[in-house]
C-alpha cells in the first residue's frame, strides 16, 4: 500500500471510529480510548496539516509553511459542559523534535471539534519546568493552564472585522 493509500486508509477508519467512540461513551460514560488519534484526525483535516508517519518521535504532524516544516505535538481531550475544570493534557514528550504543541478539545458526547488551541513548545516546556507540580514534572498541564500558555487557532476567533 503506498504511502498516500495507508494515509487516506487510516482517515477513513478515524472517521468511522468517531462515531462509535462517541456512542460508547453515551452508552457508558466511559472513553473508548481513541480520543488522540480522532484529535489527530481532526487537526490534520482543520488546520491542513500532515500526519507523521505512526511512532515518529516528538511530533504527530507537519505544517507547511514558507520558512519551512513546522513540527506539531497534538494532544487531545474529550471535554464537556460538566468537565472537571482540572482535566490534564497527556504527557507532553520532553525534549521533543517540535516547534507547537496542539490541544484539540473535542466535544465529549459526540467527538466533534469544539476548539484547537496552539502554543509554543518552548513556552510549554518553560511552563512545565516550573517546580511545585508533581502533574507538571510529569509533563502534564491542565486544559486551562494550557490555555493561558496558547491562542485559540480553531474556530478563529471574532476579530470585529
Amino acid at each position: 500500500m503506498t504511502e498516500n493509500a495507508q494515509a487516506r486508509r487510516v482517515r477513513e477508519i478515524l472517521a468511522a471510529v468517531r462515531p462509535l467512540a462517541a456512542e460508547y461513551y453515551q452508552l457508558t460514560s466511559k472513553p473508548l480510548g481513541v480520543t488522540g488519534e480522532v484529535a489527530e484526525y481532526v487537526a490534520a483535516e482543520l488546520l491542513c496539516l500532515e500526519l507523521a508517519p505512526p511512532r515518529t518521535k516528538g511530533y504527530d504532524a507537519v505544517r507547511q509553511t514558507p520558512a519551512g516544516p513546522v513540527r506539531v505535538q497534538i494532544k487531545g481531550r474529550a471535554y464537556g459542559e460538566k468537565a472537571n475544570r482540572s482535566q490534564r493534557l497527556g504527557t507532553i514528550k520532553r525534549d521533543a523534535d517540535c516547534d507547537t504543541v496542539l490541544l484539540v478539545l473535542l466535544d465529549n458526547l459526540t467527538l466533534e471539534p469544539r476548539e484547537i488551541w496552539e502554543a509554543s513548545y518552548s513556552d510549554v516546556e518553560n511552563r512545565l519546568a516550573v517546580p511545585g507540580s508533581k502533574s507538571r514534572e510529569k509533563g502534564a498541564l491542565s486544559v486551562p493552564e494550557f490555555k493561558k500558555l496558547a491562542e485559540r487557532v480553531w474556530p478563529k476567533p471574532d476579530t470585529g472585522f
